[in-house]
């Protein structure tokens, strides 16, 4: 088993049969299998997928085949999603997807093989840029999808549930820079908005956690609701130009 004691049987027999899979069909490439997120908190939801990460030297055409029926029935049992990246591409995609590897390596198990951030740091300054850009893209995005979407509340819905990871994960990358000590992304997030001494704020955050939660919201409730985390993007890039 994976030693992750606290995921349900199920998940940890599905993370099971995916590392001995990815080490059959990569066999010597293989250098290291990692999980990350909530699953590797052991705080899986219902609606959490499992996030894996696979290093290899090399991403060769059968090799990949061989995994296709495995990832295929892990998505489908687990809602696992499996990233490759090459060993020699590690530090380039640390410093181009700063605020996603800020939380990898935050909240992260080596299912197999050695670690492959083990002798890297993250740039402060490649996380202050492209932390800037994930909150600028989520308030353009967000601004887009409810012109497009405000007529349909049950995708709102969706869309305000899969904007809580990027918040979370930007909360406890600003966190990092400004010093303060490590939490999980949740209680980052809830801890910036808790100091904002903002009550409209506060209960757009309490909105985010129930669509995250249940993928849905209550009937006129969606429209609104996207309003918030709006804002808490403006407000967290606001924040961050101020660390420059």
């Amino acid at each position: 088993m994976t030693n992750i004691s606290e995921l349900p049987a199920q998940v940890g027999r599905s993370i099971d049969a995916f590392v001995e899979a990815a080490k059959a069909a990569f066999e010597a490439d293989l250098v290291a299998v990692v999980i990350y997120g909530s699953a590797a908190e052991g705080r899986l939801r219902a609606t959490s997928d499992v996030n894996m990460l696979l290093v290899v030297k090399r991403f060769g055409q059968a090799e990949a085949d061989r995994l296709r029926g495995p990832l295929r029935l892990a998505h489908a049992t687990v809602q696992m999603n499996a990233m490759f990246l090459l060993e020699s591409e590690v530090a380039a995609a640390m410093e181009a997807f700063a605020v996603k590897f800020a939380d990898l390596l935050a909240r992260h198990r080596i299912l197999y093989g050695s670690d492959p951030f083990a002798n890297l740091n993250l740039p402060r300054n490649a996380l202050i840029k492209r932390l800037k850009q994930v909150l600028l893209n989520l308030q353009l995005r967000l601004r887009e999808r409810y012109v497009m979407l405000s007529l349909r509340e049950e995708q709102l819905a969706l869309l305000i549930a899969d904007a809580a990871g990027p918040l979370r994960s930007s909360a406890a990358s600003l966190l990092k820079l400004e010093g303060e000590p490590a939490l999980a992304p949740k209680e980052t997030l809830e801890k910036l908005v808790s100091k904002m001494n903002d009550a409209h704020l506060s209960a757009a955050l309490q909105e985010v956690s129930v669509a995250r939660e249940q993928r849905q919201l209550p009937p006129g409730k969606a429209a609104p609701a996207l309003m918030g985390p709006i804002e808490l993007a403006l407000q967290l890039r606001d924040r961050v130009a101020r660390l420059d």
